[in-house]
């Protein structure tokens, strides 16, 4: 049986040989060394990741975690609660916004039901083991055994589709109101206020994001998460679906695959998943500067640098779909450039 302590044990530093040899190979392409920027680097990271300078492309997936919040009932979205069921069935016929995108980018999608409000939806995998978590703003919610069961059994899912073949992993979210729990984690996280981290979500009414702050101050208060404490913080401010994709985070990194972050809903995840196993972080690839209030702020603790910046802020995993081809892009550097000694020229290493 998968403890969380076995869990965090199977993630294994980045290995340094590959690393420095991928590097070495790098540096020794037909072009003026850098000259690609950060492809460069994202090269080297998965040379540490897969353990080998000879990096190869292979099958991605983004798995989407879908649930609803009980803090829905605080007035704290403007899109209907039944929308989290009706958009996980348009993601299986392949009609969401994701969907589309990783479509262009040669990847495949996966919607999972981990706590969202209806009955067993056809074609979706589920891990639920409730309709919806409770209103954070009047307790937690969930309990601790329960948020622990949830990260160890998305851990898994995740590592059972690396066995499977998958050899890179995205996140994705689906949950009306669920930026209001991420705001939380991240203000906790962090220690922001409320104030620097809500933002408007699916369009919520500028003139009442005052409510919204509201809200997730008082799920603060309320709760009282030990930002200390990963587990804590999720049982307590959080949702099923955003223990789903910190537990496809800690299973990604103890599979020994890159995971591509998506936006502000992941980088909330993200800073947990650090927090409960700080080797995680070496695993991550951030895809986009999300246009939600509050993304820099987790960022910058993250210490993390995206990729793409398209104001995007649909979520569901579209901005991880978009930043896929970049792994293919630093895989085909690696395979297909001719190298300096090959065509028998010496360029001057920069100062």
């Amino acid at each position: 049986m998968l403890t969380l302590a076995h869990l965090i044990s199977q993630i294994r530093p980045l290995d340094e040989s590959a690393m420095h040899q991928a590097r070495h190979h790098v540096d020794g392409l037909f072009k003026p060394v850098g000259s690609l920027g950060r492809l460069e680097d994202l090269a080297v990271q998965l040379a540490g990741i897969y353990r080998t300078h000879d990096i190869q492309p292979g099958p991605k997936e983004i798995i989407v975690m879908a649930a609803d919040h009980g803090v829905f009932d605080e007035g704290i979205a403007v899109t209907p609660r039944e929308v989290t069921a009706s958009q996980a069935l348009n993601m299986t016929r392949g009609k969401t916004g994701v969907c589309a995108v990783a479509a262009a980018c040669g990847v495949r999608v996966q919607i999972v039901d981990i706590g969202i409000d209806c009955d067993p939806l056809p074609n979706v995998p589920s891990l639920k083991i409730a309709r919806g978590c409770a209103n954070i703003a009047k307790g937690p919610a969930m309990s601790r055994t329960d948020a622990e069961q949830l990260l160890l059994t998305s851990a898994r899912y995740a590592m059972d589709q690396v066995a499977s073949g998958i050899r890179v992993l995205g996140v994705g979210e689906l949950g009306m109101g669920n930026t209001t729990p991420a705001a939380a984690m991240v203000s906790v996280m962090t220690g922001a206020t409320p104030e620097q981290v809500v933002g408007l979500g699916a369009n919520f009414p500028s003139d009442r994001l005052h409510h919204k702050v509201a809200v997730v101050r008082k799920a603060i208060a309320i709760n009282r998460p030990v930002a200390n404490d990963g587990l804590d913080v999720l049982a307590k401010i959080s949702g099923f679906e955003l223990v789903g994709m910190t537990g496809v985070m800690l299973g990604a990194a103890a599979a020994g695959v890159p995971l591509v972050l998506d936006g502000f809903l992941s980088y909330a995840c993200a800073l947990v998943a650090c927090r409960i196993a700080p080797g995680v972080r070496a695993y991550l690839v951030p895809s986009h500067h999300s246009a939600e209030k509050g993304s820099q702020l987790a960022l910058a603790h993250l210490d993390l640098k995206p990729f793409i910046h398209l104001e995007l802020r649909l979520g569901e995993g579209s901005g991880a779909a978009m930043a896929m081809p970049f792994i293919d892009a630093a895989c085909s550097m690696v395979q297909r450039m001719g190298r300096m000694e090959d065509n028998r020229v010496v360029l001057p290493r920069p100062a």
